[in-house]
């Protein structure tokens, strides 16, 4: 272990202004901030002339902060250990490294049960400050391709890349019985043009209902479950929350298993407009006779080709409700562009808050990141946080690729314009 690692440890009480002097002392003689655990290891075992021990993950100094940090610090040691923070992270530490456990420093709080502490506030600020660091970047640095544009390029790429010269029938026959396949391992990450990543991939992507989940046919990724039904109902109820429901014009992006316009429904609004995307999910509710219902206005495609038609007929709604797959943040930041421009002056926006879900800390990030942006439009969000029940969630997973929720409790968003705040969230 280096200096700086143990330095980490807070072995020394109580925590005073010395351990900020020596930190800055370390990193100003050369040692990165991000210097591991596994990298020291590995090169005290080169010193001694030994094997380097077979160890995996990045445990960097921020982790190690954050595991040592003492539940029964005063607040004077407690400034310091933030000061730490902050000088590893000016020299570079990042607040979204992971170790060989997969967790990040916020992570390491988590479990740590220690989320109500000024660390671990300071760990989401760090969060929200890099990711508004990054956009400015993209912004003025670099064109950003979309996912659909890198899918494109990386299929013209392979176009053009030399074929080697054809084999005989003999020739391949030979290598095919003097190769063994081996299956392909699963990193646990998908592919840029994965139908839970690229919206054009999804919506050529056959779908599959079952009891109590909606999900690709072959991958088997969860596009909704049956789990989120007390979620659905607390948007359906947020759309209405300003409006008169006989006299309400609500809209809902993306229908999936049709919870919450089941529930929207309920209600009996004036006007139900239901824009949604994948044939396979337009071709259900003609089955399930949506179309034939007199309030439902379907405006079949995405959002991005529907909403402009929208404005240009003066088109405004009470309430609206967002929940797509295979869409991303970004595409939420152009949405909120159509959001001011659709709601009424008391209408309310709302949407599935799954962003980061499989994180706590990530989650907490875009908690701040929603609430910062959706300000920059003159709109106030407030959450409303809702347990979600372990035993739900117990077995729900079990036919489904890979879980997008790991916390134990949902945020609920509802969103209006500042002068027509509802208090009752």
């Amino acid at each position: 272990m280096s200096d700086l690692h143990q330095l980490c440890l807070l072995t020394q009480r109580p925590i005073t202004s010395e351990y900020s002097q020596k930190l800055r002392s370390l990193l100003e003689s050369g040692i990165p901030a991000t210097y591991t655990l596994e990298q020291a290891a590995a090169y005290n075992a080169e010193e001694q002339g030994l094997e380097a021990p077979e160890t995996s993950g990045d445990t960097t100094p921020l982790h190690i902060l954050c595991s040592a940090y003492p539940e029964d610090a005063t607040a004077d040691e407690t400034a310091v250990v933030l000061e730490l923070m902050d000088i590893l992270m000016e020299y570079g530490a990042g607040w979204n490294h992971t170790d060989g456990d997969n967790r990040t420093p916020g992570c390491v709080l988590v479990n740590r049960k220690l989320t109500d502490t000024p660390l671990y506030k300071r760990m989401v600020s760090a969060g929200v400050q890099a990711e508004l660091l990054l956009r400015k970047v993209s912004e003025y640095d670099m064109e950003v391709l979309s996912d659909d544009e890198v899918a494109q390029l990386e299929l013209q790429q392979a176009e053009e890349t030399e074929q080697p010269e054809p084999e005989t029938k003999e020739e391949t026959e030979t290598k095919q019985s003097e190769t063994k396949v081996e299956p392909e391992e699963d990193d646990g990450q998908d592919a840029p043009d994965a139908p839970s990543l690229n919206q054009t991939s999804y919506l050529n992507t056959k779908l599959e209902y079952t009891d109590d989940a909606l999900v690709t046919a072959e991958r088997k990724d969860g596009v909704m479950m049956a789990w989120e039904t007390q979620l659905m109902e607390l948007g359906a109820n947020s759309l209405f929350a300003q409006a008169e429901p006989d006299n309400a014009v609500v809209l809902n992006i993306g229908f999936g298993m049709g919870i919450i316009d089941t529930f929207i429904q309920q209600k009996q609004p004036k006007k139900h407009y239901i824009c949604e995307a994948h044939p396979d999910v337009l071709a259900k509710m003609k089955q399930d006779g949506w179309y034939a219902k007199p309030n439902v206005v379907v405006l079949e495609g995405r959002w991005q080709d529907n909403l402009d038609t929208l404005l240009s007929e003066g088109v405004f709604f009470d309430g609206i409700y967002y929940d797509t797959f295979s869409e991303h943040y970004a595409d939420m930041l152009e949405l909120y562009d159509y959001v001011v421009g659709l709601l009424k002056p008391q209408g309310v926006f709302s949407f599935f808050n799954g962003l980061g879900a499989d994180r706590q800390v990530v989650y907490d990030v875009y908690k701040e990141l929603v609430d910062l942006d959706l300000s920059n439009y003159g709109l106030t969000c407030k959450f409303e946080p809702v347990p979600v029940p372990a035993e739900n969630m117990a077995n729900v997973w079990d036919e489904v690729k890979r879980s997008y929720w790991a916390c134990p409790t949902y945020y609920h968003p509802q969103a209006s314009f500042a002068a027509f705040e509802d208090d009752t969230i």
